[in-house]
């Protein structure tokens, strides 16, 4: 799932269209669904997102969730991650967007 599906096309006063600004949802903690992992090697969320979501472009979910993300997306060894239930956070994402 592209990140930019739920973000509003506006135009300005010439008519000319572009995409409003992507509002990204704080992902809940959620006992039930939610997936706990610590990283035994160096790892990239995009890869992270195709083994859980089976979609790389997912990878922002999973800094959303934890905090990464911020200029690379590379994890650390070692890093305890939380895997939210892909439904939670594309529900979120949706509902967020559209409600602009």
């Amino acid at each position: 799932m592209n990140r930019y599906n739920t973000t509003k096309i506006i135009k300005n006063q010439k008519g000319i269209s572009r995409k409003s600004t992507t509002i990204y949802p704080t992902i809940p903690i959620d006992l039930q669904t939610d997936i706990y992992i610590r990283t035994t090697t160096i790892e990239r969320l995009d890869k992270l997102a195709l083994q859980f979501y089976n979609d790389a472009s997912w990878w922002w979910v999973l800094a959303m969730a934890n905090g990464l993300g911020k200029g690379t997306i590379i994890v650390p060894s070692n890093t305890k991650l939380r895997i939210p239930s892909n439904d939670s956070a594309l529900e979120l994402l949706t509902k967020l967007n559209n409600e602009r």
